[in-house]
């Protein structure tokens, strides 16, 4: 018998294309003797869909056609199942049973834990990291903040709320005096590059932290590493057990990675949003970013890149297959880790592929790993049997439903 999987992208994010075109690429390489795909896309106002037309991405062109010819769905618990079941009509029927939760989201109210959670409330099984390490993994400063414990090397930074700048810009700018410029400003909790600036003085610095207000309640100001080689690698597992991919380095004529050089690449599509072109353009993912893959590192960096990032990994509780960006100072030969991706764009298939493991192979790994999660946590105490509420009401003061009843009416 299939395993269902059931296949959630999309969601409120500024990444939702892009959690498109990685859930796409995921579900045309599942393997299909052992699997049942079901794909489950979340739009942009959070309204959930299920129908085999969303294995296409043509169809992403016109919001109408998936709202007319798949069905719109909530995701439940029912009678020791878990259902997608029809939201609207006079009969709503299940749709769909499934197994397993395959979340393949990225960014804000998906990919940061927010997902996770309700997977985690009604009981599913799902891949990837839990609901702490997603928080981990998507917020800079908890991130940062649990890896300086780690002793992990790390750029040096500042980060305030929105509120704050509000309140005393001055203060803030002041704060950020304790860094040395050119600086990166960063909305804290997003990821795909978007609304990242650098700054070489003060004057650019006010105006990069007023356009990532636009995006993040929280701001993170880090320094800008010099003579910069950017290299990423991917870790597969849990905190028991990992491995680690191919370094790939990659190449960008920016001072960080910017959105186009990660998904556009070479292309003149332009914006996703209602142009096919550029749709075709960004199809491959991340896979279409510039790239050498192998890393040009030698030994001793690539053995330490390898051991930060399991240690990154296992600091944070990350589980599944997460890509963990560095930076490196190559006139210093200085290695920082940068950041983690719980759920990478085209879930960094072509950094495994370099080891000669394939995308079918990566996704059955994970889903594995989703599994051996979820015996795990299951065979956990996490509730007791108790008295606690016998006699509450009456030693506390507060009255039973009978007593209340009259006041309710």
């Amino acid at each position: 018998m299939k395993i269902k999987v059931g296949v959630i992208f999309g969601g409120e994010s500024v990444e939702h294309e892009v959690s498109i075109i990685s859930a796409i690429q995921a579900m045309n390489k599942m393997d299909e003797e052992k699997y049942e795909i079901i794909p489950i896309y979340i739009t942009k106002d959070r309204e959930w869909y299920t129908g085999e037309m969303l294995k296409d991405i043509d169809v992403y062109q016109d919001l109408n056609l998936i709202k007319n010819y798949s069905d719109n769905v909530v995701l439940y618990y029912k009678n020791g199942s878990y259902v997608l079941q029809k939201k609207h009509g006079l009969f709503r029927r299940v749709v769909k049973e499934i197994d397993i939760a395959f979340p393949i989201v990225h960014g804000t109210n998906v990919e940061d834990g927010v997902l996770q959670g309700y997977l985690q409330t009604i009981g599913i099984p799902f891949v990837g990291s839990n609901v702490y390490a997603s928080v981990a993994g998507q917020d800079k400063t908890i991130m940062k903040a649990i890896w300086e414990e780690a002793g992990l090397p790390m750029t040096k930074y500042v980060w305030f709320y929105d509120s704050d700048y509000r309140k005393d810009r001055e203060e803030v700018i002041q704060k950020t005096k304790t860094l040395k410029y050119p600086l990166i400003v960063k909305p804290a909790t997003t990821g795909s590059s978007v609304g990242i600036n650098v700054c070489e003085n003060e004057s650019s610095l006010m105006d990069a932290i007023d356009e990532a207000l636009q995006y993040d309640s929280k701001i993170i100001v880090e320094e800008v590493v010099e003579n910069l080689k950017e290299v990423n690698i991917a870790v597969m597992g849990n905190y028991e057990n990992q491995k680690v991919s191919e370094i790939e380095e990659v190449l960008s004529g920016n001072k960080f990675l910017t959105y186009e050089d990660k998904y556009i690449g070479s292309g003149k599509g332009g914006k996703l949003k209602g142009n096919k072109a550029a749709v075709k353009t960004t199809s491959k993912g991340m896979a279409s970013t510039n790239r050498k893959l192998p890393a040009e590192i030698d030994k001793k960096m690539r053995e330490e890149v390898e051991e930060i990032a399991v240690k990154a990994f296992k600091a944070l509780g990350s589980s599944g297959n997460s890509r963990i960006d560095f930076l490196i100072d190559e006139k210093a030969k200085k290695v920082y880790v940068n950041e983690i991706n719980s759920i990478p764009g085209s879930l960094a298939f072509y950094l495994w592929d370099a080891k000669d493991i394939n995308f079918t192979q990566v996704l059955d790994d994970m889903i594995n790993i989703g599994i051996k999660d979820y015996k795990k946590r299951v065979s956990k105490t996490h509730s007791f049997e108790t008295n606690i509420l016998q006699g509450f009401a009456a030693n506390n003061g507060v009255k039973g439903m009978k007593g209340a009843k009259g006041k309710l009416r």
